[in-house]
Order: structure tokens, then sequence, then C-alpha cells
């Protein structure tokens, strides 16, 4: 069976740092598309990096988070991570990872992700 656990969120003061793990199970990780993406309330659910199953340098961020966010994979640990330096409150969202079976490169659109986790509270607060 298919499945994506995040962990990791919580609550940090503005200027702190988190770090999100996606564990799969039932599937191989380093194969696929992996995408984080978020969604606070009242808003779209939004993409905020990626990462390539062709090559771990290939990435992408939102312009929202470049130069803060780093997504990366543990292929031994059959994990993808999202470290987030320098929070902001507007980071304040459910963090979800997924991935993408069938394109060629990442993309920051939810349409092309088939399975999805259930989802990690981030909230930036003080």
């Amino acid at each position: 069976q298919v499945q994506l656990v995040e962990s990791g969120g919580g609550l940090v003061q503005p200027g702190g740092s988190l770090r999100l793990a996606c564990q799969a199970s039932g599937f191989t990780l380093e194969y696929y598309n992996i995408g984080w993406f978020r969604q606070a309330p009242g808003k779209e659910r939004e993409g905020t990096s990626c990462i390539s199953s062709v090559n771990d340098d290939d990435t992408d961020y939102a312009d929202s988070v470049k130069g803060r966010f780093t997504i990366s994979r543990d292929t031994a640990k059959n994990t993808v991570y999202l470290q987030m330096h320098n929070l902001k409150p507007e980071d304040t969202a459910v963090y979800y990872c997924a991935t993408d079976t069938l394109s060629t490169g990442c993309h920051l659109t939810p349409d092309p992700y088939d399975y999805w986790g259930q989802g990690a509270q981030v909230t930036v607060s003080s």
C-alpha cells in the first residue's frame, strides 16, 4: 500500500527553523518526483519545493521560499526532507508532501501529483 507520512511540524517563532520529513512506504521515493505543498486557511494549496526523480540537484522553489527552504532526499531512509529557515508568520500552513509518478521533471503545481500525505501543521508565531 502506497503511503506518505509527514512529520516534524510544530510551533516556531519568527526567524526560527524546522525540518519536515516525508517518509514513504509501499514504494521507493527516489524513482519519483516529490513535491512539498502548503495550504493556509482560506487559501489554495500552493507548491513550495520539488525534487526531480532524474537528479537530486534538479529542484525548484517558489519565489516566496527561495533561499530559505531546501528540499533533499535520503534514499537509504526512503525519506524526503524540507529544511525551513528564517520562518515567517506567512509560512503558517498545513504542509503536504506528494509524489508525481508520471512527469518528466518536477512541478510546483498540484495537478501532476497523485499520492499525498496527511499533512503536518507548521505555525510561525511569537
